[in-house]
């Protein structure tokens, strides 16, 4: 990438960069250019697409709903209650 299109680019995304910066990433961005130039040259076809370099299964348990006494015997507990809510003294 030249440093007309990465002073382009810089101004676009609002970003003010220096003499100095211009040519360090100048360079980090030709390089990354030419990444994804080899990427563009793999062949994809029949690969399905993936959120995630590394396809695991989801580790979060099932949200399983369980019937539980344990609500009931927490309000049954309570100092006041009223129905099946606790009563707290007013803060204002």
């Amino acid at each position: 990438m030249d440093i007309g299109e990465l002073e382009t680019t810089a101004a676009l995304a609002q970003i003010d960069l220096g003499e100095g910066d211009l040519a360090r990433l100048g360079d980090a961005v030709s390089q990354m250019l030419a990444y994804f130039e080899k990427m563009n040259a793999l062949d994809t076809e029949g690969l399905q697409p993936t959120t995630h370099a590394l396809v695991k299964d989801n580790r979060v348990r099932p949200d399983i709903v369980e019937p539980s006494a344990l609500a009931d015997d927490l309000v049954d507990r309570a100092p006041e209650r009223e129905d099946r809510f606790f009563v707290i003294p007013n803060v204002l």
